[in-house]
């Protein structure tokens, strides 16, 4: 696996190696040993999959608050799909900045989400299938979220969204 840093600290854009023949390709999209020593969560408490029927749909910013945060390694495995996370760490120097990457079932590529940071995305296509390694159990009390829209953060979306659930819709404005 190939890991590139993105803009933000801890946040990784991660390519699988592939080792090619007549049959295909061959490739690792999860290493323990090698998550650790980039400094990444290696551990994982669950797997889950979304599916969205329409291009336009929109899924998130979500995110848990202490002690339930949670990383996530992402990995779009059906159709394509705009993912943007943000840092809500305050202590870090990139807090309340945002970034974005593809992810395809053509790329391969895979987007690792370090704990302290609020994820979304979009589906760039209809049924777009999303497949995520989780660190932590998802704890309901402790899931929070931010707006796709929120003005204190200017998430340049690749288009306006056409289908958001309401309570994605409902998340009040960022505050301090």
């Amino acid at each position: 696996m190939t890991f590139t840093e993105t803009p933000l600290s801890g946040a990784y854009i991660i390519d699988i190696v592939k080792i090619e023949d007549e049959r295909g390709f061959f490739g690792r999209s999860f290493c323990r040993r090698e998550m650790e020593e980039h400094g990444l969560t290696g551990e994982i408490m669950q797997a889950n999959t979304s599916f969205s029927h329409k291009r336009g749909t929109l899924r998130g910013l979500h995110y848990q608050v202490a002690p339930y945060q949670e990383s996530k390694l992402i990995r779009c495995v059906r159709g394509a799909i705009y993912d943007v996370i943000i840092d809500l760490r305050p202590g870090s120097s990139t807090f309340r900045h945002w970034t974005s990457v593809e992810l395809s079932q053509e790329n391969y590529r895979m987007f690792y989400i370090p704990e302290g940071f609020a994820h979304g995305y979009m589906a760039l296509t209809d049924n777009a299938e999303v497949y995520y390694n989780v660190s932590a159990f998802y704890t309901p009390g402790a899931e929070k979220g931010i707006r796709w829209n929120d003005p204190a953060f200017k998430i340049s979306w690749p288009f306006e969204p056409e289908l958001i659930s309401e309570k994605d819709m409902q998340h009040p404005d960022w505050a301090l």
